[in-house]
Order: structure tokens, then C-alpha cells, then sequence
């Protein structure tokens, strides 16, 4: 079972390197803050992959219904947990997102329909932390969480996923860009690009995990 913790380590460590050290494309506008591909993206993959397990677990928890409560309340902390981590992912993103943007658009902020639906989004996910912390009954608490969640996700499809495809985007890939696999991801960057996802994905899913032990931990005292 440790295996793919090591491969996540791993491929991490591996990105981070090569894509600090090794060559890009030397492309107008973009020239070495092409290498923020390598980081930037990979924090998005990794929120949508842990929200969807976060998804995924309130929908076991709201099928179980009331055989085995206690047991069963595991999904929903679970699903806490795992939003919590991809909450974290999206703002490195968001963060190195951008620090790039200052350096091809010349500002931090534009009123990208992107970046405004990943404000959307973030601002969507803490309203679910702060309806869970109002609701001290812990099955009420898990029920109401679960059914918000389920919406939360789909909304935030909706606004990073759907909207920028079908409205004007900076970003490559939306709202008629070419993305950057059609121009500029030469087969050098995707030795780097695709480990980087999938090195970020493994860490996220192990800080998800060990969140996980630590809270039923608590619970169990």
C-alpha cells in the first residue's frame, strides 16, 4: 500500500526538478513562465479529483441511511476532509495562477469568466465549511452537508469547466483558445507535465488520507 505514496514523492520531486531545470519552449509573451505549467495546472486536476471523492463519499453516506449511523458518519468526515485538502490545492493555484498572470497579462486579476468562477467556487465551498460548523446535531450536521456537497460539486463544474468554454477566456482551451497541447506541449514538456499530475494527485489523496486517520483519532477519544 505504500507503493503509491513513494510514486507520488517521487513524481513530485521529479517535476520540481525538471521542471525547474530543464529547457521549454521559448514561445513569445510566455518565454520560462511557461514552466508554471508544470505547477499551476496539476493543482487544478488534483482539486477536481479529491472534490470528486469528497462527492462521491457524501453520496455513500446518504445511501447508507440509518443502519450503522456511527460507521457511517465515517463517509461524511471523510468527504470533509478530502474538500478541505482540494480547497488548499485551489489556492496554490489559484496563487501561481496568478503569478503568472502578472507576468503574460500584466495584471494579478482580470475579469477573466475563469478566475471569476474559481472565486465562485471557493467562495461556494466555504459556505459548506461554515454550514457545517453551525450545525452542532452530527447526523443533521452530515445529512444537510452531504446534500450541499453533492450541489457544491456540480456548481463548481459548472463554473470552471462549462462557463469559460462557452464565454470569452484569456485561458488556453476556453472560450475558442487552441490549448496548449495543440501549440506549445512538445513531448519534452509532457514527460514532465503528466508525472507532475499524477505525482500531485498521489500527495493530495495521502494528506486526504492522513487528515482522515487524525480526525477519527479525535473522534475515537
Amino acid at each position: 500500500m505504500k507503493a503509491w505514496k513513494y510514486t507520488g514523492i517521487i513524481l513530485v520531486a521529479y517535476s520540481l526538478y525538471a521542471g525547474l531545470m530543464l529547457d521549454v519552449p521559448r514561445l513569445v509573451i510566455l518565454n520560462e513562465t511557461i514552466r508554471n505549467l508544470y505547477f499551476h495546472v496539476p493543482m487544478w486536476f488534483t482539486m477536481i479529483v479529491l472534490l470528486l471523492n469528497s462527492v462521491i463519499l457524501s453520496i455513500r453516506f446518504l445511501q447508507s441511511g440509518q443502519d450503522g449511523l456511527k460507521v457511517n458518519l465515517i463517509f461524511d468526515l471523510k468527504a470533509k476532509n478530502f474538500a478541505e485538502v482540494a480547497i488548499m490545492f485551489s489556492l496554490l493555484g489559484l496563487f501561481t495562477g496568478m503569478v503568472w498572470a502578472k507576468a503574460t497579462w500584466g495584471t494579478f486579476w482580470t475579469a477573466d469568466p475563469k478566475l471569476n468562477g474559481t472565486a465562485v467556487t471557493l467562495l461556494i465551498y466555504t459556505a459548506y465549511f461554515i454550514l457545517r460548523n453551525s450545525i452542532e446535531d452530527v447526523e443533521k450536521k452530515a445529512r444537510i452537508s452531504s446534500i450541499y456537497n453533492v450541489f457544491a460539486f456540480v456548481l463548481m463544474i459548472v463554473f470552471i469547466g462549462i462557463l469559460p468554454r462557452m464565454t470569452e477566456s484569456l485561458h488556453p482551451g476556453n472560450g475558442g483558445n487552441p490549448g496548449f497541447s495543440n501549440y506549445d506541449l512538445d513531448s519534452g514538456m509532457r514527460m514532465i507535465f503528466y508525472p507532475a499530475v499524477v505525482g500531485w494527485i498521489l500527495v493530495g489523496f495521502w494528506i486526504s488520507v492522513l487528515r482522515n486517520r487524525i480526525e477519527i483519532l479525535k473522534n475515537k477519544r
